[in-house]
């Protein structure tokens, strides 16, 4: 690993730049973050994918090794990613900072605590619940009626046992009992706050228009009203400032964010891919999951907020997940009928790449058990219809393996490039843009809502928060709501469960199927072989 202010030497910041933490990380400090009115921005690389399967398909990996291969053809290239969640490192899918030769270092560090971001959302999330819960408890002039309080605490572990739970129990001294629950850190309001925020005064106004709950008298309750913007924001204060780390063979990375694709907007935050937009010529980012959740979030809310646009979008695809979505075992290699039903899927995902203007290029990301008839079908269907298609061998090769996908990618960035266009236009009604966002993207015939959503959005409406963009919170193993439901399915229905308004990240957030926000452990969790060594050494990430 090369020491941190090498790292930012090549973006032309020096020591007075930076917040160091130790030799190998650091946080951009808020009076250097550069000004993209006085250089104009490079350009920026999205990197989505088809729908994966339970174990992912390396779409951080594709990013961090595109970012290497465009290094080692001559363009200065910065990363902009989103921080690894300690709830997925424990669960299934284990490290969130790429892997083999396309990694983030230090890579341990960056996977556990890295700069504290995570604790700090943590922290103001559970102080704006505590003074919630302490108004209610001394019966504060602002009368918030406890029955109706949305504000549900954090925890950035996977605890299923914590979905649903009550609180204030054991005498008047320790408040008054209601229902409540947890989330994710990650799908925290706070996080897509501090992700989309563009500075101070941004954050703090964001994080005074949370909508907490309402009064005795149904007027909403603010944060603001609860006077904790202050305090929010002073512990929010370094978790602000974008992460500066770097990849496998030293190319400058702003880690920084981690709101999750499926749950919550998933793309890091603006001011990291500003600064890697603005200090490199290519900034290549990344969105959670596949197209249909992280990419459309990506150009719906993030460029929508930001002015951000993207000049390439790249388009990760596996044999293992062709094979499931063609119906077949992801882990066996199967007859060729099964790849090619699952080109169906992709061509679905290609389609909605259309929709905001761009042609995709097919990064075709290579396992060791893909046999070369498989990786021949996916690239001649690509040949076929005229796309611009790549292998992808970083893993084990670095950056040598992702130079024709890096040459695909400069070409493609060389073309004119399609105006900014969004999904649906904020007049629309709320159930009209997730209609919108249901049968464009997903391929749904229509929305089913529950009499939940239905008085939710009744709500919406009167408060006058209609006008706010959608999140749809979807399970990332299917087009549909239903996780089962593979491939490219047609004629379904999504199913809203309800709708949250998250007044201060902007949006709603529209709950489907059965999607929850604090997922669950497996059987047999990745903590189970995370150790530490005698000398310090973490493994097993």
């Amino acid at each position: 690993m090369h020491h941190i202010l090498d790292i930012a030497e090549t973006l032309g910041l020096d020591a007075d730049s930076l917040m160091c933490f130790g030799e190998h990380m650091a946080k951009l400090r808020s009076q250097s973050l550069p000004n993209p009115e006085t250089k104009p921005p490079g350009k920026i690389v999205l990197v989505s994918a088809i729908n994966p399967t339970r174990s992912g398909e390396g779409k951080t990996t594709v990013a961090i090794g595109l970012a290497q291969g465009l290094e080692r053809i001559g363009k200065k290239t910065a990363l902009a990613l989103r921080e690894p969640s300690l709830g997925p490192i424990f669960g299934v899918k284990g490290g969130g900072a790429g892997g083999g030769r396309c990694q983030l270092e230090p890579a341990a560090r960056i996977n556990m605590h890295f700069t504290g971001d995570m604790h700090a959302i943590g922290a103001a999330h559970n102080l704006l619940a505590a003074l919630v819960d302490n108004a209610i408890h001394f019966r504060s002039e602002l009368d918030l009626e406890h029955r109706q309080i949305f504000w549900r605490r954090v925890l950035d572990v996977n605890d299923r046992a914590l979905r649903q739970t009550v609180i204030g129990l054991g005498g008047r001294l320790n408040g008054v009992p209601r229902e409540t629950g947890f989330d994710i850190t990650a799908a925290s309001e706070i996080m897509a706050i501090l992700c989309l925020s563009e500075h101070t005064a941004d954050l703090k106004a964001r994080l005074g228009r949370i909508l907490v709950g309402f009064n005795r008298t149904e007027e909403p309750v603010t944060a603001q009203s609860l006077q904790a913007t202050g305090a929010m924001a002073a512990l929010l204060h370094d978790a602000m400032l974008p992460n500066l780390v770097q990849a496998s063979e030293g190319i400058p990375a702003f880690v920084h964010g981690g709101p999750f694709g499926n749950i919550a907007h998933g793309c890091n935050s603006v001011t990291a891919t500003r600064a890697a937009a603005t200090l490199a010529d290519y900034a290549v980012t990344e969105a959670g999951f596949g197209f249909d959740l992280g990419a459309e979030k990506f150009f719906d809310l993030k460029c929508r907020s930001s002015g951000l646009w993207p000049s390439v979008v790249v388009l990760v695809v596996t044999v293992r997940a062709l094979r499931i979505h063609g119906g077949g075992n992801p882990e066996l290699c199967g007859d060729l009928g099964e790849i090619e039903r699952g080109l169906k899927h992709l061509e679905h995902h290609i389609q909605c790449v259309h929709t905001f203007g761009f042609a995709p290029v097919i990064a075709i990301n290579c396992f060791a058990g893909d046999s070369t008839q498989e990786l021949n079908v996916i690239e001649q269907w690509c040949n076929q219809h005229k796309l611009d298609v790549a292998s992808f061998s970083g893993f084990t090769d670095g950056g040598a393996g992702a130079e024709n996908l890096a040459h695909a990618v400069v070409s493609a960035s060389e073309r004119p490039q399609p105006e900014a266009r969004y999904l649906y236009s904020l007049e629309a009604s709320p159930e009209a843009k997730i209609s919108t966002v249901a049968q464009t993207i997903y391929g749904a015939s229509s929305v089913e809502f529950s009499r939940t959503a239905r008085k939710d959005l009744d709500r919406i409406n009167t408060l006058g928060y209609d006008r706010l963009p959608v999140c749809i919170a979807k399970t990332h193993l299917s087009l549909s709501g239903d996780p089962a439901l593979v491939g490219h399915p047609r004629g379904f229905a999504l199913p809203v469960e309800s709708v949250r308004i998250a007044a201060g990240a902007g949006y709603l957030l529209v709950l489907t199927g059965d999607i929850v926000t604090m997922p669950g452990l497996p059987r047999e969790p990745a903590a189970y072989r995370i150790d530490l060594t005698d000398d310090g050494d973490i493994t097993g990430i």
